[in-house]
């Protein structure tokens, strides 16, 4: 049991599980502000637009079920903005790390030797060996 209890606490204590934990955390957050967003600022405008069509409110009607497509039209609109704005936040993150990071130093890349310059390179080291005797 202890050694159970020990392999749990070495995997909760991982990093990456508690990034992955503040990340739903923040996520649930921020879904609160955008869901705000959308549902108090958005969605009016978008019904001055169409003419006071409040879209969350779209539904059809068929015998007794209830077909509530402007609901799922909220909520698409809601992902869509949830996700434009994670990716310009992303994107903002990534360019002030790439103007904060140093520039990493240049790789030399090695140009293939054709089978003349190795033979050189060969007769170089045997000379380099007789030389330090």
């Amino acid at each position: 049991m202890k050694k159970f209890i020990a392999e749990f606490k070495e995997f909760a204590m991982r990093g990456n599980v508690i990034d992955l934990a503040v990340g739903v955390v923040i996520g649930g957050a921020f879904s609160k502000i955008v869901s705000s967003l959308v549902e108090n600022i958005i969605t009016p405008f978008i019904g001055i637009i169409t003419g006071g069509t409040d879209v969350s409110g779209l539904m059809l009607q068929i015998g007794n079920a209830q077909f509530k497509y402007g609901a799922f039209l909220q909520s698409v609109i809601d992902f869509v903005i949830i996700a434009f704005s994670i990716f310009i936040f992303i994107k903002l993150i990534n360019s002030l790390k790439s103007k904060v990071a140093k520039p990493e130093e240049e790789t030399v890349e090695e140009v293939a030797l054709t089978k003349s310059e190795e033979l050189l390179v060969e007769i170089r080291d045997m000379l380099a060996k007789e030389n330090q005797k």
